[in-house]
């Protein structure tokens, strides 16, 4: 690859989180305790959607997409976290960060069109419940999952093609702890402004009007609901709220990360932490002890599995 372009970088430096070995120890449980937690609560989404036949519907069939895509989301960085945390000469190949690149963008997109399919599911439940099973029918779930992944993969393309055929030549610090498109471009050999905002308007103003969208139309259910019915308002915002929180959670890190005009380091690694650790570990922990069947379908889960393993 870095024949391809010329480059004559061949690896990249990373920036430590911590100098002190209290403060390493700490964000290692940090981590681990978190990815753990990543790992069991959104597979255990997964599972449960697959084998409960009460959330065969196009509402836990997308979430357990999304818990998937957040558990791929965060598996792109989070070991290498772990592992860089209590090495001194923190370093990434050429191919590798390209990769991490490349794969962050991929989830990160699929994940903003499932939100939004997530939004027009619960405007259809919402605002239209009795055409709701003839408007997302299984046609209609698999063709907005498919989506999500062909936009994932353009949304991250788009971007790739560039950065891959820039010559690197000079400096190889990236400035974090994890590769992004933002801060490689600027270590290129050439005049990049023009493509930093190509990367700008791809990933920054995108998200941002993703989620001015998704807030306006969480509102418009709202708004549609209480003209109906203010008694089922309430209703309502409880069962949209859990969505709003995970909206806020993947959209605030994205906009400040690629929008904010006056970057600092700390706030990058803070939200950038936000964005592949607290975030994926909060989703399935919303959603499942908001939603009453969810809850119903991991208990009877775990009722099946207690049960087989006594039966052995």
């Amino acid at each position: 690859m870095d024949q391809v372009n010329g480059s004559a970088v061949t690896e990249f430096v990373l920036v430590g989180l911590a100098h002190s070995l209290e403060m390493q120890l700490f964000l290692f449980l940090f981590f681990f305790l978190f990815y753990v937690g990543i790992i069991l609560g959104n597979l255990f989404i997964v599972f449960t959607v697959i084998f409960d036949s009460h959330l065969h519907s196009p509402m836990y069939i997308l979430l357990a997409n999304l818990s998937l895509i957040d558990l791929g989301l965060s598996s792109t960085t989070v070991p290498r976290m772990i592992s860089d945390l209590f090495h001194d000469y923190k370093i990434i190949s050429f191919h590798s960060c390209m990769t991490q690149m490349f794969f962050i963008h991929v989830m990160g997109g699929v994940e903003m069109v499932l939100l939004i399919s997530m939004a027009y599911d619960r405007y259809t439940a919402i605002c239209k419940p009795l055409h709701y099973l003839t408007i997302m029918n299984p046609k209609m779930c698999i063709i907005l999952i498919v989506t999500a992944w062909i936009t994932g993969f353009i949304h991250a393309m788009f971007q790739f093609v560039f950065v891959i055929n820039l010559p690197f030549c000079g400096p190889n610090d990236v400035g974090s702890f994890y590769c992004d498109f933002p801060r490689v471009i600027k270590l290129a050999c050439k005049d990049t402004y023009s493509l930093q905002f190509v990367v700008t308007a791809n990933s920054g103003f995108i998200s941002m009007a993703t989620f001015f969208f998704l807030i306006l139309s969480y509102i418009f259910i709202l708004v549609t609901v209480r003209q109906h019915s203010s008694k089922d308002l309430s209703k309502a915002f409880f069962t949209l709220s859990a969505h709003i929180a995970v909206v806020v959670l993947f959209f605030a890190p994205c906009m400040f990360l690629y929008v904010w005009p006056f970057p600092t380091q700390s706030l990058d690694q803070f939200f950038a932490i936000v964005d592949f650790v607290v975030t994926p570990v909060l989703n399935p922990t919303i959603y499942t002890l908001r939603n009453r069947d969810m809850k119903m379908a991991m208990k009877r889960l775990s009722q099946q599995v207690i049960g087989s393993r006594d039966m052995t």
